[in-house]
């Protein structure tokens, strides 16, 4: 049986954990003795306790495994990365970090390193989706995803609840998005360009720019791509309204004597408001677009997802489908599917269609399901 060690114990780390323990020996990592405890409840999972923050900590819990599954906060994701790519070994990653993890692509290549990065929902799905469908069209002309994790019960006043951390979200409103236009890459403010966009089951969310664009803009030649996220309506402003407020900075400033960050202490009071209890219901929403030609014929295709919280296993939808999204990853690697040395994003695998439909098999056998629609005129 392959060795699987998994770092952060987190609401996502712990239901990955919880899926491998099926086909492989796991080890979970996290410094918080009470996420380890509460994480991956039931399963047959090694539990270790250690600071990820270093570099010596991250080498020596990983050294004994087959594949590392890299689940750390975003501010500690790229230096993490860096490491286990020195170690050469097989690495499925889903941090949220700024720095550019294509960066590190000779060092992997020179180690040995099989890493696949931005494993996700979006990116990571949407972006294998997002190439899967340029691979079928003879030209494309633009790709558009939306994305959303929203609790099902809207309460005041934020009407949003988070499996991340809390400064991992606040990213997405502080960070410039950039999106390719026209063939330029552009950037645009985080949470501007709103839309409103009706689903199914869910109703009217709006759409904001975010970052999420991430290494397609680098390894897709598509003139027009974007990523924006989506919350229930009114939450742009409140978010706006923060951060031009100073809310967010990351700047210390001085308190009574005291310095401290904003960020530091808006996390600290939003957190408590963002989380989401166990049994508390929650929804994933995915929609991608890729547009362009096939024969001379203008085509559309749309992926759509939409997953709840599972009742019979309490995991939350955004854990499912960030996490069996990142959990398939590492069973392709197991089943010596994917062996390329270097850094590879999402899109990569989506070159492949064998790979493509590895992974929806994967989701779909944990009742994670997208429908397929192409328009042609």
């Amino acid at each position: 049986m392959k060795k699987v060690t998994v770092l952060g114990a987190g609401l996502v780390g712990g239901p990955m954990a919880a899926d491998l323990a099926a086909d492989f020996d796991v080890t979970l990592v996290d410094r918080s003795p009470a996420a380890l405890a509460a994480a991956a409840p039931g399963a047959r999972v090694t539990r270790v306790e250690a600071d990820l923050s270093g570099a010596a900590e991250v080498r020596r819990v990983s050294e004994g495994a087959d594949v590392v599954l890299s689940a750390v906060p975003g501010f500690m994701g790229y230096r993490t990365l860096a490491t286990l790519v020195e170690l050469g070994k097989p690495i499925v990653d889903i941090a949220f970090f700024g720095e550019n993890p294509l960066d590190l692509d000779g060092a992997a290549k020179k180690s040995g390193a099989v890493a696949v990065v931005d494993m996700g929902i979006a990116p990571g799905l949407g972006s294998i989706l997002a190439m899967h469908g340029t691979k079928r069209l003879d030209e494309t002309r633009s790709i558009v995803t939306y994305v959303a994790g929203l609790p099902l019960v809207r309460r005041w006043p934020y009407e949003y609840a988070a499996v991340f951390s809390p400064v991992d979200v606040i990213e997405e409103y502080v960070r410039p998005a950039r999106y390719v236009e026209r063939g330029e890459l552009v950037t645009r403010p985080a949470l501007s360009d709103p839309e409103y966009i009706d689903f199914p089951l869910v109703g009217t969310l709006e759409a904001f720019n975010t970052d999420g664009l991430r290494t397609m803009a680098q390894t897709m030649r598509v003139p027009n791509m974007k990523e924006k996220t989506m919350r229930y309506p009114g939450h742009i402003e409140k978010m706006a309204l923060l951060r031009e407020s100073g809310f967010f900075s990351g700047d210390p400033i001085d308190v009574g004597g005291v310095t401290v960050r904003p960020v530091d202490v808006t996390a600290k009071l939003l957190f408590p408001m963002w989380k989401l209890e166990p049994g508390a219901e929650d929804v994933t929403v995915l929609r991608v677009v890729v547009e362009g030609t096939k024969d001379g014929r203008d085509v559309t295709i749309t992926w759509d997802l939409l997953d709840r919280y599972d009742a019979a296993t309490g995991v939350h939808s955004m854990a499912r489908t960030t996490g069996y999204t990142a959990t398939a990853a590492v069973r392709l690697f197991a089943a010596g599917k994917y062996t390329k040395a270097g850094v590879s994003a999402p899109e990569h695998l989506g070159q492949d269609a064998d790979i493509v439909a590895f992974f929806e098999r994967e989701l779909a056998a944990r009742g994670v399901r997208y429908q397929e629609r192409v328009a042609v005129r």
